[in-house]
């Protein structure tokens, strides 16, 4: 009987430590990628976690990192925010200011 006990304390040990219990986000991945743009702008994301709905997107050496939620796209995916947005469609994309919709680069790849 003991035996039983410690296994249904144990599982539900198990199972609350897989909860989140103070709601916090998962961290972002420190993997981030570098893409050179046809304007040589170079932009530098990476996805905020495994489901793909956010990115961080710094632009060229900068330190200041923006995070773009996914918004509805007719191709490909596209990640803004009030100030920037970026599209990405297969293995290449662009990225622009949106309140002037001046582009910073077009053909952006990775290096």
């Amino acid at each position: 009987m003991k035996g039983v006990i410690a296994l249904v304390a144990l599982a539900l040990l198990a199972g609350c430590s897989n909860l989140d219990m103070f709601g916090n986000q998962a961290e972002p991945q420190d993997t981030w990628t570098t893409w050179t743009c046809d304007s040589r702008a170079q932009v530098i994301w990476r996805f905020v976690d495994d489901s793909r709905s956010q990115v961080d997107v710094r632009l060229g050496g900068a330190e200041q990192v923006y995070r773009l939620k996914q918004d509805v796209a007719a191709s490909g995916a596209l990640y803004s925010n009030d100030q920037l947005a970026f599209h990405t469609k297969g293995e290449e994309g662009l990225v622009y200011w949106v309140a002037t919709d001046d582009l910073i680069g077009r053909g952006c790849k990775a290096q």
